[in-house]
């Protein structure tokens, strides 16, 4: 997207540089991510990010309607509702895939998630790439005019909200066997609060504790929540000893109600250049004749979980809960990243944190998966280089 750019990193590329970097990353905390870390970062260009900015303005003028909760209280219906939901969402995660339509290239909506995000290793990724390759500081992965500590300072305000770092934990099903805990690791370095899984926590009144290094009991005042719902559902193994639904004496860093009202749900509801026609299966007046131009997804699930991309009539009809599926329309990923052997499809994902006080929340970093397959997930681009998850620098102003 930016010729310059993109013609010295390529000149610069090596694959023993690319070694290099990933042994940088993993020598942090002498652990290797599970996940493939993209060779190249995605160079935007401002028309790209400008684009990208407006779509995601599009979506949180939905989100900032006053009828918002009504529109989306079915959302919390179909799955577990948990108390104390704050005024809105602290997290937000915006996915675009950048596509190609009547020959330009536009982002469009994948996704949206009132989750958290890598939002401790990607700019952590970003000091690896410039390492490496210096001349990347005409770029940024930051967005709203942050620097690294101004990001560092608003992350860290999100997540411990004034907090003492130990009465604030990261929670997480079993973190130390997730894709995403690099991310932990980068937290826990860099804001200090400790890693804790949801089966270490004990409940006493309306109050939760956990045990530090040192065996103490700690009184849990705030949650930075990193668990799946559909993960947990799935877990029966596990022994908790609260539950979600409790009322408890507690904040949430990303409270768990967010994680469906802001998701795949509200899709539907989105008309515009950037926005994919989307349809509840619920709402589906019937099935189209032309099901090879759409792909099938859950509402709630992660990390692609259930999506079927080659879409018969039998697959839907074989859905029972038709509230908790969407049928989209594809879209035409457009080959855009230029490496040494051919183009690559790039997804972008804008994060977002909304912080307490304002109203209005704030654009910071980005998250890009780079694919070759037909979709973006790791089992379409087994074997495959030049792909997998990395960031997006935009040029400097």
């Amino acid at each position: 997207m930016v010729p310059k750019l993109r013609q010295a990193f390529n000149s610069h590329f090596s694959e023993q540089r690319y070694q290099w970097m990933q042994d940088d990353i993993a020598a942090d905390f002498d652990y290797r991510p599970t996940f493939r870390i993209g060779e190249t970062p995605f160079i935007i260009s401002k028309e790209l990010q400008a684009q990208l900015i407006e779509g995601c303005e599009q979506v949180i003028q939905l989100i900032q309607r006053p009828d918002f909760k009504p529109l989306t209280e079915k959302s919390l219906e179909l799955n577990t509702k948990v108390p104390n939901e704050d005024a809105h969402t602290t997290f937000l995660a915006i996915d675009f895939g950048i596509c190609e339509e009547n020959g330009e290239t536009v982002p469009k909506l994948i996704e949206v998630q009132g989750f958290p995000s890598l939002f401790n290793y990607q700019y952590n990724l970003y000091y690896k790439f410039l390492k490496y390759y210096p001349f990347l500081t005409e770029t940024t992965p930051f967005l709203g005019g942050l620097n690294y500590r101004d990001y560092l300072t608003v992350l860290e305000n999100a997540i411990c909200n004034g907090h003492p770092k130990e009465n604030v934990i990261l929670l997480e099903i079993e973190p130390e066997k997730q894709n995403t805990k690099i991310d932990f690791y980068y937290c826990r370095r860099d804001i200090g609060i400790p890693i804790v899984c949801v089966t270490e926590l004990t409940k006493k009144g309306k109050q939760l504790f956990y045990k530090n290094e040192n065996g103490e009991e700690i009184l849990v005042k705030r949650i930075y929540n990193r668990v799946i719902f559909d993960e947990l559902e799935l877990r029966k193994d596990l022994n908790l000893k609260f539950s979600f639904s409790d009322e408890l004496d507690v904040e949430w860093a990303g409270h768990p109600n967010w994680f469906f009202r802001i998701s795949k749900y509200i899709l539907p509801m989105l008309k515009g250049k950037y926005f994919i026609e989307t349809t509840l299966l619920s709402d589906l007046d019937k099935i189209p004749q032309d099901l090879e131009k759409y792909v099938l997804k859950p509402l709630f699930s992660f990390s692609g979980s259930g999506v079927v991309f080659h879409v018969k009539k039998e697959d839907i009809e074989a859905v029972k809960e038709k509230d908790l599926y969407i049928l989209q329309k594809k879209v035409h990923y457009q080959p855009i990243v230029q490496s040494p052997d051919g183009k690559v499809k790039a997804e972008v994902r804008i994060l977002y944190i909304w912080e307490k006080g304002k109203d209005h929340p704030t654009p910071v970093s980005n998250l890009v998966r780079l694919s070759r397959g037909e979709m973006i997930g790791v089992k379409y681009n087994k074997d495959k280089d030049w792909v997998g998850g990395t960031l997006g620098l935009f040029e400097k102003n």
